[in-house]
C-alpha cells in the first residue's frame, strides 16, 4: 500500500507501473507461444496502454485553474524531464525520424542536431525566465510583457497555426498505428486515435497530461530501445550497436556498390502507390551543401525554443532553479531515443539488403518476396510495394518501395522478432504520438480559453466556466485536427518541420527579446509577430507553387526567412516608437533574477 503524498511517492508509483508493463509484455509473449494471433496481440497492446492512460487522466481530474493550466507547479525535475521528453518525442520522432534517415541518409541528421540543440536555447534564453514570470501560457507572457490585447491575440494566432500544423501530424501517426494494429481503414483510425488523446487530457488538463506523459515515456522508450538491442545482437552488430554505426554504414555502402542502382523510369514510378519511396543511397544529398544542413538544423533549434507546448512544460516546475534542471533531464531522456534512431534505420536497411542475413530480400525472386507474411501485411496497409520493373523475375534495389512510417513499425517483423515486439512498438508509437498531441491540443485550448476568452472576452468568468470552455475547445480542435489528418495533405515529418518554421517565424524573437531587450515594445512585438508569420507563410506558399526560393532557403526552412523579417521588423519598429514605461523595464530586469517571487505572483 502506498501512503503519504502522491508527489513524494512518484518513484514508487511509476516503479510499480513499469514492473506491471513489463509483466504485461511477458504475458503477451506467453500468449503468442500458446497461439494468440498477431491481430489480437496488437489490439491488446494498444487497448491496454490506452486504458492505462485514460485511467491516469481520470484520476488526475481537477476543477482548479492552477492545476488544470500548470499542474499546480508541483512537478519534480526528473519527472518533468520525462514528461517533456514524451511531449517532445512525437510520432515524428518515433515513427518517422528513422524512416527519414533510412531514405535520405545523413542529411536528416540535421533534424536530430537541431531538435537536440534547441534545448540549449531553451535552457539559456527562455525556460527559467518564463518560469520566473509566473505565466500560465506563452501568450500570457507576451500579453503581459508587451501589454495590450492585440499582442496577446497575435501570440495566440501564431501558437494556433504552429500547434495545429503539428497536431495533425500526431493524429496522422496515431491513425497509422491504430489502422495497422486494429485492422481498420486509416480514415476511421484517426478518430480512434483522437478519442484516445482526449481521454488523457480532457478532465485533468495539464495535471492529467503530465502524469500520463510520464507513463507514456516509459512505454515509448522501452518500445524503441528493446528492438534496437535485440536486432543488433541477432545480426551480430553487438548488444550495444551505437558504437558500431560507422562499420554498419560502411557495410551498406559496400552492398549498394555490389548491387548497383538503376534509376526508375517515369512509367515505372506511376505504378508505385502514393507516399512510398525506393531504397536510396545511405549518404544521399538530401542536403546538397553545408548551408542546407546548417540551415535545417538552425531552423529546428529556433523552432524548438519557440514551440508553446515545450515552453508550457517548464511552467509546471516548483521554481526557476527546478525549471533549469528540468531542461537537463529533458535532454537526457530525449538523447536515449535520438541516439538510437540512426542505428535503427541502419539495422532496418541492412536486414533488407544484406544477402548473408536470412531476412535479406534483394536478389530473391519477386514471387518469393511477395509470399512473405510481413510483406503481405504491410502491402495490405499500403506501406510496401514490389514490382518486376526489370522483367528478370528477381528483386533489384530499385524494385522495392516502402513508406517511411513502416521503417520503425515493420522492422521487428522483418528481422524475425516475435510479433509481441511489433505490438510493443505499436504501443510505443501510440504513446509518442498521443503524448505530443495531448500537449499540443492542450496548448491551443488553454491559450484560447485563458488568453482570448478569459483575458479579452470575459475577464470576470468563473473558474468552472473557464474550464468548460477549455474542455469544449479540446474536443473541437481535436476533431478538426483528425479531419485534416485524414486527408493526408502532408507526410508526418514534413508537417512537423513546418510547425517549427511557423513557430519560429512569429514567436522566437518576440519571446527572446521580451526577456533580453528592455527596449522592445508593444508596437515592435506586434510588427514582429504579424510580419514574421505572414512572410514565413508567404514564402512557403511561393516555394510550394513553383517559386525557386533564394539563399538556399527551402520549404523545410522557411522559418529562417520569417524569423529574419520578424527580427528586423521588431527592432526597427521598437526603435521608431516610444520605449516601454519604467514599470515594464523594471519587470524585465526582475525576470532575469533567479531568486524571489514570480512576477505575476503565481508560484
Amino acid at each position: 500500500m502506498i501512503k503519504g503524498n502522491f508527489i513524494d511517492n512518484l518513484p514508487k508509483v511509476y516503479g510499480i507501473y513499469t514492473g506491471g508493463f513489463l509483466a504485461f509484455i511477458i504475458i503477451m509473449s506467453i500468449g503468442e507461444q500458446m497461439g494468440m494471433t498477431a491481430k489480437v496481440i496488437g489490439i491488446c497492446f494498444v487497448a491496454f496502454t490506452v486504458a492505462i492512460y485514460a485511467i491516469i487522466g481520470y484520476l488526475s481530474r481537477t476543477a482548479q485553474a492552477d492545476a488544470y493550466y500548470v499542474a499546480g507547479r508541483q512537478v519534480p525535475t526528473v519527472f518533468n524531464g520525462m514528461a517533456t521528453a514524451a511531449d517532445w518525442m512525437s510520432g515524428a520522432s518515433f515513427v518517422a525520424m528513422a524512416g527519414g534517415i533510412y531514405f535520405k541518409g545523413y542529411g536528416y541528421m540535421a533534424l536530430l542536431v537541431g531538435w537536440t540543440g534547441g534545448y540549449v536555447l531553451v535552457a539559456s534564453l527562455l525556460a527559467p525566465y518564463l518560469r520566473k514570470f509566473g505565466c500560465y501560457t506563452v501568450p500570457d507572457f507576451i500579453g503581459t510583457r508587451y501589454g495590450g490585447n492585440l499582442t496577446r491575440f497575435l501570440a495566440v494566432v501564431v501558437l494556433t497555426v504552429a500547434s495545429f500544423t503539428y497536431v495533425t501530424a500526431q493524429i496522422n501517426a496515431t491513425g497509422t498505428i491504430a489502422s495497422v494494429a486494429l485492422d481498420i481503414p486509416f480514415q476511421y483510425a484517426v478518430y480512434v486515435g483522437l478519442i484516445s488523446i482526449l481521454l488523457c487530457s480532457m478532465l485533468g488538463g495539464m495535471r492529467g497530461v503530465t502524469w500520463t506523459q510520464v507513463a507514456q515515456y516509459i512505454v515509448l522508450i522501452i518500445a524503441y530501445l528493446l528492438p534496437v538491442f535485440w536486432i543488433s545482437n541477432k545480426m551480430g552488430a553487438g548488444f550495444f550497436p551505437h558504437f558500431m554505426l560507422a562499420d554498419e554504414v560502411s557495410r551498406i555502402a559496400e552492398l549498394e556498390a555490389q548491387f548497383g542502382f538503376v534509376k526508375n523510369s517515369a512509367e515505372n514510378l506511376k505504378e508505385v502507390p502514393k507516399g512510398l519511396a525506393g531504397i536510396t543511397k545511405a549518404h544521399s544529398a538530401v542536403n546538397a551543401t553545408p548551408w542546407a544542413f546548417i540551415s535545417l538544423a538552425l531552423a529546428m533549434m529556433m523552432g524548438t525554443a519557440s514551440l508553446p507546448h515545450v515552453m508550457m512544460r517548464y511552467f509546471t516546475t516548483p521554481s526557476v532553479k527546478a525549471a533549469r534542471k528540468s531542461v537537463g533531464w529533458s535532454l537526457f531522456f530525449i538523447f536515449l531515443l535520438y541516439s538510437s534512431a540512426p542505428m535503427l534505420a541502419t539495422l532496418s536497411k541492412l536486414s533488407l539488403i544484406d544477402p548473408s542475413l536470412p531476412t535479406g530480400i534483394i536478389g530473391k525472386s519477386i514471387a518469393e518476396v511477395q509470399s512473405i507474411d510481413w510483406y503481405q501485411n504491410w502491402n495490405q496497409a499500403n506501406l510496401m510495394f514490389v514490382s518486376d520493373f526489370n522483367g528478370n523475375g528477381t528483386l533489384e534495389l530499385n524494385e522495392f518501395f516502402m513508406g517511411g512510417k513502416a521503417v520503425v513499425l515493420a522492422t521487428p517483423e522483418i528481422a524475425g522478432l516475435p510479433y509481441v515486439i511489433s505490438g510493443l512498438v505499436a504501443a510505443g508509437g501510440m504513446a509518442a504520438a498521443m503524448s505530443t498531441a495531448d500537449g499540443l491540443i492542450l496548448a491551443i485550448a488553454n491559450a484560447i480559453s485563458h488568453d482570448v476568452y478569459y483575458k479579452i472576452i470575459d475577464p470576470k468568468a468563473e473558474t468552472a466556466k473557464r474550464l468548460v470552455v477549455a474542455r469544449v475547445l479540446l474536443v473541437v480542435i481535436g476533431f478538426a485536427g483528425a479531419t485534416i489528418a485524414a486527408m493526408e495533405i502532408q507526410g508526418i515529418l514534413g508537417s512537423v518541420i513546418w510547425a517549427f518554421d511557423f513557430a519560429m517565424s512569429g514567436l522566437f524573437f518576440p519571446l527572446v527579446l521580451g526577456v533580453w531587450w528592455k527596449r522592445a515594445n508593444r508596437e515592435g512585438a506586434i510588427a514582429g509577430m504579424a510580419l514574421g508569420l505572414i512572410s514565413g507563410a508567404g514564402y512557403l506558399i511561393w516555394v510550394r507553387t513553383g517559386g525557386s526560393g533564394f539563399l538556399g532557403i527551402t520549404q523545410l526552412t522557411f522559418g529562417i526567412f520569417g524569423s529574419a523579417v520578424s527580427l528586423v521588423a521588431m527592432v526597427v519598429v521598437s526603435l521608431m516608437t516610444s520605449a516601454p514605461n519604467a514599470a515594464t523595464q523594471k519587470m524585465v530586469d526582475e525576470v532575469r533574477v533567479p531568486a524571489g517571487r514570480s512576477i505575476l505572483g503565481k508560484q
